[in-house]
């Protein structure tokens, strides 16, 4: 086994306001004739507040708590999505996540440039992606319309080839956000059963989703985060009652 590992000690993740203001020409032209007020301000946002938390390789763990309590950001954080504001965090081992599967495609391009670029992003080599090419094309399963521009491709064809695409090679970090719709029927079979390898050969996996079921399932241990903070680290089974105990559902 690798010794991989993720360590945060006393991070904080502030949202700056400004991200939060309506910038459009729009609400600008509406506020300069506006003859009321509009000084009100928006303070910034403590969406991490000062979480500790180690995990080490052999660990499936699950993250629960409301929308908003700062789950899909623990996970861009680890991922190296968002820069924290102040303490420490430590990634051992390669990470491979699933969110946001709609970055990083052009929309003029064709499906098999996207391919190209979307290997960029996941910090592949262009001779790497080219020699996956035929697995993620057939995967996909989207036939002649790899080699239309990506403007004219649905939302589910989209979905499917940023799905093949990001699944084609594994990580030692595998960090998974809630379900991933990826199609049809015949599709989400092969989805599912291709995240469920992606999760037997990772080291360690992160999981936040809202499916009480597949956490108790999959995971062995919980966090529980509620308002930006850490409120509970323990064995998923005891997590899932914290949660609901947090939200008022048990």
């Amino acid at each position: 086994m690798k010794n991989n590992k993720i360590t945060l000690e006393n991070v904080n993740l502030h949202y700056a306001s400004v991200a939060y203001k309506e910038r459009s020409l729009k609400s600008l032209m509406a506020s300069a004739f506006s003859r009321r007020s509009t000084s009100s301000t928006v303070a910034d946002i403590h969406a991490l507040k000062n979480v500790s938390v180690e995990i080490s390789s052999g660990e499936r763990v699950g993250l629960l708590g409301h929308n908003g309590a700062g789950k899909s950001t623990f996970l861009k954080t680890v991922a190296g999505l968002y820069p924290i504001s102040s303490g420490k965090l430590t990634v051992d081992g390669q990470i491979r996540s699933l969110f946001d599967l709609s970055l990083g495609f052009e929309p003029d391009a064709t499906g098999r440039e996207n391919i190209l670029y979307r290997g960029l992003l996941l910090g592949l080599s262009p001779r790497f992606m080219r020699g996956m090419e035929a697995e993620i094309v057939e995967f996909a399963g989207l036939g002649e319309f790899i080699d239309y521009p990506m403007k004219t491709y649905s939302a589910g064809m989209q979905v499917r080839l940023a799905f093949a695409i990001s699944t084609t090679v594994g990580g030692d970090i595998l960090l998974l956000d809630e379900v991933i719709g990826a199609g049809d029927a015949n599709f989400m079979v092969k989805a599912k059963e291709r995240i469920t390898s992606l999760i037997e050969r990772a080291e360690i996996l992160v999981l936040a989703s809202h499916d009480l079921g597949s956490l108790k399932a999959i995971c062995n241990r919980g966090l529980v985060f509620h308002h930006g903070s850490l409120i509970f680290d323990g064995s998923c089974v005891d997590a899932i009652d914290e949660y609901k105990k947090a939200n008022g559902l048990s």
